[in-house]
């Protein structure tokens, strides 16, 4: 990937985006279905686009709120439906636009008090407790909820998700079906949707306000030991990136008695105050270290420091001792102190990652003793084992993870980036050292790997061929002078299809998966040989793929 010249510094005014022009076509440009670009399309997680690419506006927005509601009364969801934004600027006329959808299907709307930004996490925490104390109250009506929110994506961008009961991601049997009736009602020009003006929805006698802050805030004691942070008097910084969680975390601090301070709590849609990632772009991505400077340059003003990116489901750790963590880094750290310090989980818990994560993961867990769970990319593969305990700990490459409760129970069943976070400064409260310092223990334990991500132009053709390729048209034998030991287009997990391949060798890997926004793939490689064999690998991999592609009919 070619690093822009940019990368890194401050956006020149010429590249913000002009919010009243993007606020506009979200209101003005009518998407066309017989466009593929244009129609709903639900992606690892969620319908995401542009008002000004005509790929996320009204239509959109009314015509998934109105399929959503139709797929609640098919499956007798009743109860009440919880509804948060992140800071994105098509973020609040897309929420304006569900409730007004949702109103007139009188559907029981949970909206933020004070019209507070909501975290992704806040809004799964809340479903599941809604859903806890119903089972055990007696109390009737499901609980579900949408996160609008394109999560880390540039300012331009709106998302829309939708997390059914479980608290979690959709999974693709839903998200299906959501994206089909979707689309009919596109085609018909929204003939079948029903709504009410703003004033009346918000009005409503089915219009509700929750305290998502408090109510997660509160309840950070089970999940976090923040008597060991408060006891080692750990000075922590955070960076929101004027994300959806920038008044969580004075509140954080407060109720928790923290000596954590906010570097910034700015909140614009033009997120003018964001560092160009490395494409020269802005995205609010705390796994960056080019989104990520702000932080960065401040690492020795405190013991420990973190960031979120927009709606908070991702985190970044800036350690004294590395400087910002890579993800893979991170999770291997985590996943060796969780084990030892949650005498309340159960003894057979095991460790998820997804298929494109570190194999120091793998090291860790096998001397933890405990059982790898591997699943194709994205966090609804997580869902029922973080509900019944049988997983302790689940991440992904891209910075996503979330665990337990102390006590074993469910937490969250969608990425929190808050709780990891707050982990990080556990961890050096208790251990004395930080999780930089963690990380390079066990590099000296297990071997230390190499790692990269890179992009390869494909046509939609050839992502479809990438996708559905088998063992048998991998070719090779060997990966990087070693015997190819496996090929896999299954997750070992759950035996769910991967979208693309996995080549492992005894010290190095690859997988290769399409992108499911753009005409591009991607290819994640490792090594434990050092980044010399990395190059290889990744050499190789383009020439395997490239075989294999051509070979597939």
């Amino acid at each position: 990937m070619k690093l822009a010249s940019m990368a890194g510094k401050p956006a020149p005014a010429s590249m913000l985006v002009n919010i009243p022009r993007l606020v506009s076509a979200y209101y003005t440009n009518v998407p066309d279905p017989s466009v593929p670009a244009q129609r709903v399309a639900f992606g690892t997680s969620g319908h995401r686009g542009s008002a000004l690419s005509c790929s996320f506006n009204e239509w959109h927005v009314l015509a998934i709120s109105q399929a959503i509601c139709q797929y609640r009364k098919q499956q007798g969801i009743d109860g009440p439906l919880y509804l948060g934004i992140d800071t994105h600027a098509l973020s609040i006329p897309a929420c304006a636009s569900a409730l007004e959808v949702l109103a007139a299907n009188g559907v029981d709307v949970m909206l933020a008090e004070h019209d507070e930004y909501t975290p992704t996490p806040a809004i799964s925490h809340a479903i599941i407790g809604h859903n806890r104390a119903r089972r055990g109250a007696g109390k009737t009506g499901l609980a579900d909820g949408i996160v609008i929110t394109p999560s880390h994506n540039p300012p331009d961008d709106g998302g829309f998700k939708y997390n059914p009961p479980h608290g979690g991601p959709a999974d693709n049997a839903v998200t299906r079906w959501i994206e089909t009736a979707a689309n009919d009602l596109l085609k018909q020009r929204l003939q079948g949707v029903q709504r009410m003006s703003h004033e009346r929805a918000l009005h409503a006698s089915t219009t509700h306000r929750h305290d998502y802050l408090g109510s997660y805030v509160a309840d950070l004691g089970h999940v976090i030991d923040m008597e060991v942070i408060r006891g080692a008097k750990i000075r922590m910084g955070v960076d929101p990136l004027g994300g959806a969680g920038v008044h969580y975390w004075a509140r954080i601090a407060e109720q928790h008695g923290l000596d954590l301070s906010v570097v910034a709590n700015e909140v614009d849609p033009t997120f003018r105050f964001m560092p160009l990632d490395w494409d020269g772009r802005i995205r609010m991505d705390p796994s960056s270290s080019y989104a990520m400077q702000n932080l960065i340059v401040l690492k020795d003003r405190f013991d420990i420091a973190f960031g979120c990116d927009t709606d908070h489901d991702r985190h970044g750790i800036v350690t004294r001792s590395s400087g910002l963590l890579a993800p893979n880094h991170y999770l291997a750290a985590a996943i060796d102190y969780l084990f030892k310090h949650r005498p309340g989980w159960s003894t057979t818990a095991a460790v998820g990652k997804t298929v494109v994560s570190s194999q120091m993961i793998d090291r860790v867990a096998a001397k933890l003793g405990r059982r790898i769970y591997e699943v194709p990319v994205g966090f609804k593969w997580f869902v029922d084992g973080l509900q019944d305990g049988s997983l302790g700990f689940v991440g992904e490459e891209s910075a996503g993870a979330s665990f337990l409760r102390h006590d074993g129970s469910v937490w969250t069943t969608d990425k929190d980036g808050m709780v990891p976070a707050l982990l990080s400064a556990e961890i050096t409260a208790r251990m004395g050292r930080d999780p930089g310092e963690i990380y390079r223990e066990l590099t000296r334990e297990f071997g230390e790997p190499a790692s990269d991500r890179v992009e390869a132009p494909a046509t939609p053709q050839q992502k479809e061929k990438l996708a559905a390729l088998t063992p048998q048209q991998v070719r090779s034998t060997e990966l990087a002078g070693e015997a190819i030991e496996s090929v896999l287009t299954h997750a070992p997990g759950n035996g769910a299809s991967i979208g693309g391949l996995k080549v492992i060798a005894r010290n190095g890997w690859f997988a290769a998966r399409p992108s499911g926004t753009e005409n591009i793939y991607k290819i994640y490689a490792e090594s434990f040989l050092g980044d010399a064999h990395l190059r290889r690998i990744v050499n190789e991999a383009q020439g395997i793929v490239d075989e294999a592609l051509a070979s597939s009919t």
